[in-house]
């Protein structure tokens, strides 16, 4: 019985072992690509490690840095992804709760429609989002968080409201007993109690807001503006051609710092996501 459990176990360690190098695998290809020079990164040489010849060291990540203002875009990037990351924390936890403590007609109507928000395809949405954008200016890296807001409150709300029906009233009651306002007793008790959550709903909004293309590709001035995942496609020359180094290499400077931070706070999106599905 104890030889087929071990014969078992790995088999399982073995197969996610497999699993592990699947999804490795394509961020091993752009970091080797990334190293080769531009005339050796075609169909055929694109699985090749970089040789004598191929090898070119950091000079497509210097070409990338140089060309195409990818400081700018980097930090334009930066910009919309903290602000909109702190208005959505911020406000969704505040949502929710208002609505879990509030029982009333509105907080129910409230969440119906943050937990429909998220089975609203974008498309639907996303002409007459640009044209309202346009007219509210709200068009600038400085200002599409508020729209971040919107699209990002459904998931934010759905995992803070699971979790905070797992919060007992009476600690509130007694932080208010003790003089606290309902700005204090959410700042200083309720916020710091949702801490789990608060990172895997951090994580998962900066991934999807580090990583968006279609958003500010509609709706930034791409004369002005340019994010990441828009600047990595004008990686591309006269005739159709494209520069494959600076490209690869600009796609390993914009993920490192996603996986890197994915890495660091992993365990804290299965808390998070398990806390606000089963205990709501």
């Amino acid at each position: 019985m104890k030889a087929k459990e071990n014969i078992a176990k790995t088999i399982v360690f073995i197969v996610l072992c497999i699993l592990a190098v699947l999804w490795i695998y394509p961020v091993f290809m752009i970091l080797i690509n990334s190293l080769k020079g531009d005339t050796f990164i075609s169909t055929n040489t694109v699985f090749q490690l970089p040789d004598a010849k191929s090898f070119i060291g950091l000079e497509n990540y210097k070409d990338a840095l140089s060309s195409k203002g990818f400081a700018a875009a980097f930090g334009y990037s930066l910009v919309i992804t903290v602000t909109s990351d702190v208005l959505i924390l911020i406000g969704t936890s505040m949502c929710a709760w208002y609505i879990t403590r509030v029982h009333g007609m509105l907080s129910k109507v409230c969440y119906a429609l943050f937990v429909f928000s998220m089975v609203v395809p974008f498309q639907m949405l996303m002409f007459t989002l640009s044209s309202t954008a346009d007219r509210l200016d709200l068009d600038t890296p400085f200002n599409i968080c508020i729209i971040y807001l919107g699209f990002g409150a459904g998931l934010a709300v759905f995992m803070f409201t699971g979790f905070m029906k797992s919060i007992p009233l009476e600690i509130e009651e007694a932080a208010m007993i003790d003089g606290c306002n309902p700005i204090q007793t959410f700042f200083q008790i309720v916020l710091p109690i949702l801490k789990p959550t608060l990172i895997s709903v951090a994580i998962l909004e900066t991934m999807w807001l580090w990583n968006d293309y279609l958003l500010p590709y509609l709706v930034l001035d791409r004369k002005k503006y340019m994010t990441i995942p828009i600047l990595i496609q004008y990686f591309r020359g006269s005739y159709g051609h494209v520069e494959m180094g600076p490209m690869m290499a600009c796609i390993m400077m914009t993920v490192l710092p996603i996986i890197i931070m994915y890495i660091c706070l992993q365990k804290y999106i299965i808390k998070g996501v398990i806390a606000g599905a089963v205990k709501g």
